[in-house]
């Protein structure tokens, strides 16, 4: 069998008594898109550090390429590339000029330049915008700049933390064709996000609260999971209604979803009740059973019952 591209085990941050992240087990396939979602807090970003060898772990242990982030971070920094949430390239030089840097940092051979620079301007579109200083760049084409970047040593891991935060629809669909051509290439991407609906894109996810695992699996596994019937909940006064309907014993979960109520039941005859008592509170109201999110599981799974 292939080895794990990433592995961790038992691995542990704490910053003073706070535990940032808890004891995380979880092993990486080589080639593999794996998400780790979860809202800010979470522990997302601490993990990635701790993998790129920028924080030490407090306890346990991450590998990389079977070598380990605890003890010799510095070997596992050539088989990755780290791209953090915030830009952190150099503003007052050009797309090109940034790149060449990286390159050198990383001792790419010149000869193998011209090839690589061809390839990154094609999947990332920065071609026309080589001599654009970097700080003059859109946030969406910053951060496609630092994923040129960071792949201009052909890296086996790349590490993304939240690439598309901030950026407008636009540019995460454009980074996230990226990252899946990275993924096609062969490139092994561990990927933190905060939105649930970019989640479903990867090949595992594994949801972080409060800095531990509380689910991993695939997308539909995990849509699967959910415990329950979903019945979305279209009403006036959705706030009223929703404390209305936490009240009742055959409803395990009511969440808000913008103006939508969100409801989990237990038994298909379930859904009966619940049209009831809006009969007798409300005149229009709308129910329909839906398929899970990954978002409705998420919060079925973190969520105190009845609250929202």
């Amino acid at each position: 069998m292939t080895s794990p591209a990433v592995q961790l085990h038992g691995l542990s941050r704490r910053f003073g008594d706070e535990d940032a992240v808890r004891s995380l087990s979880f092993d990486v396939a080589p080639g593999e898109l794996f998400g780790i979602v979860g809202p800010d807090g979470a522990g997302k970003t601490t993990t990635l550090r701790m993998l790129a060898g920028i924080l030490r772990p407090t306890a346990g242990d991450g590998r990389i390429a079977g070598i380990s982030v605890r003890d010799d971070p510095e070997a596992v920094k050539p088989h990755i590339a780290y791209v953090a949430q915030r830009f952190g390239l150099y503003t007052d030089l050009t797309v090109r000029e940034n790149i060449d840097f990286y390159a050198d940092l990383h001792g790419v051979p010149k000869a193998d330049r011209a090839g690589r620079y061809d390839r990154l301007y094609a999947f990332s579109g920065l071609g026309p915008f080589a001599m654009r200083l970097a700080g003059q760049l859109s946030g969406g084409m910053k951060q496609k700049l630092s994923l040129c970047c960071a792949l201009v040593h052909q890296p086996a891991v790349m590490i993304l933390d939240e690439p598309t935060f901030g950026v407008d629809p636009i540019s995460r669909r454009d980074l996230w064709l990226i990252i899946h051509e990275m993924v096609a290439s062969g490139t092994t991407v561990v990927v933190s996000t905060a939105y649930l609906d970019e989640a479903e894109r990867c090949d595992r996810v594994a949801m972080l609260h409060h800095g531990q695992v509380v689910a991993l699996d695939h997308p539909d596994a995990l849509r699967d999971s959910l415990r329950g019937r979903l019945i979305a909940v279209t009403v006036d006064r959705p706030r009223e209604i929703r404390d209305l309907i936490r009240r009742m014993p055959q409803v395990r979960q009511a969440a808000l979803f913008g103006t939508t109520l969100h409801v989990i039941v237990e038994r298909p005859n379930d859904h009966a009740h619940i049209e009831h008592a809006l009969s007798k509170t409300t005149e229009s109201f709308q129910l329909v059973q839906r398929e899970a999110s990954l978002e409705d599981v998420f919060m079925d799974l973190t969520l105190p019952t009845h609250d929202a």
